[in-house]
């Protein structure tokens, strides 16, 4: 297969790179930025500029399967203004595949796979949420994604399967909040946020870039859960990283309030609570490498962060 991507630049988009590249797939992928336009044998790259519904309709030649990762980050301080860009640039990037798609025909596709996240899921310390829960959170995260997942299923309208994966917490060591979280730790800082009871469903980038993948070579359709199969709580999650990095967590919890006062509204994402499924994407044969917190973080940060060193590395040749 051939595989068009959207967000190939990002985190989650190059460990995706990496992992087809393993398996001699060749990738189109679209940019904003003409100066990041690359080409090889078997990583091309195509202009596009949602905003203004533009895109270069090659960039769909021999693709069978579309992978799309587009959108702002949510970890910026949400303004008003912000908030906006967050919501368009994943319904603009959305909308304009389909343009595309519609332009040039959709015949030789056979899969559509699309991000979303695990924020769609109502706020709740009781709660185990399974890939067909209808219920959406009271919050413009919550708005974010129901949003985002109407626009992905307007692409149903076409042949080929349609499926989406709602992420959870990335754990990689080349950024998201992994990083952001180990660096007060390491500087004897360090701290569990409020309760810290809230549930954190993570999945590691090795095994998220596997599930994208493997989705796509398999035709699967539906919604599926980007998270790993045992969830854990705020506290466990900040335990286990600070006896990875062999740091001592000396403060107390981390009070709701103050982290307000700094991040606004942001601050939601530190304390709500989602203790998601993986079982959906698992009944489909789907296996995951990393199954527990524990060995998750030492497969980071105690092997010298093989996988996440060689994403990087192997970047700098394609992106």
């Amino acid at each position: 297969m051939k595989v068009l991507i959207t967000g190939a630049t990002g985190l989650v988009g190059k460990a995706i790179v990496k992992e087809l590249h393993s398996k001699g797939v060749q990738i189109n992928y679209l940019t904003t930025s003409r100066e990041k336009i690359a080409h090889s044998e078997d990583y091309q790259g195509f202009y596009w500029n949602p905003a203004k519904r533009e895109i270069d309709e090659n960039c769909f030649t021999d693709v069978s399967v579309i992978i799309n990762l587009a959108g702002a980050s949510i970890s910026k301080k949400w303004t008003e203004s912000y908030k906006k860009i967050v919501l368009n640039s994943r319904i603009d990037s959305l909308k304009t595949l389909k343009i595309g798609l519609e332009k040039v025909g959709s015949e030789e596709i056979d899969s559509f796979v699309s991000a979303s996240a695990i924020g769609i899921y109502p706020n709740s310390l009781s709660t185990y949420y399974t890939n067909d829960v209808n219920e959406v959170d009271d919050s413009f995260l919550g708005e974010v994604v129901k949003a985002w997942e109407d626009e992905i299923a307007t692409f149903e309208v076409f042949d080929f399967k349609v499926a989406k994966i709602r992420i959870g917490l990335v754990l990689s060591t080349e950024g998201g909040a992994l990083p952001k979280m180990a660096q007060p730790i390491k500087y004897y800082v360090g701290a569990a946020f409020g309760s810290g009871e809230q549930w954190q469903s993570w999945i590691h980038i090795e095994d998220l870039a596997r599930m994208f993948v493997f989705i796509a070579s398999n035709n699967l359709s539906g919604t599926y859960n980007g998270v790993a199969p045992n969830p854990v709580t705020n506290n466990k999650l900040t335990m286990e990283l600070a006896k990875v990095l062999g740091k001592p967590l000396i403060l107390p919890n981390v009070p709701e309030f103050m982290m307000k006062m700094i991040l606004g509204e942001m601050a939601y994402l530190l304390f709500a609570s989602q203790r998601v499924s993986s079982k959906g994407i698992e009944e489909q044969g789907f296996t995951f490498k990393y199954l527990n917190i524990c060995k998750s973080l030492e497969a980071l940060y105690q092997k010298g962060s093989d996988e996440e060193n060689s994403i990087s590395t192997y970047t700098k040749e394609y992106v």
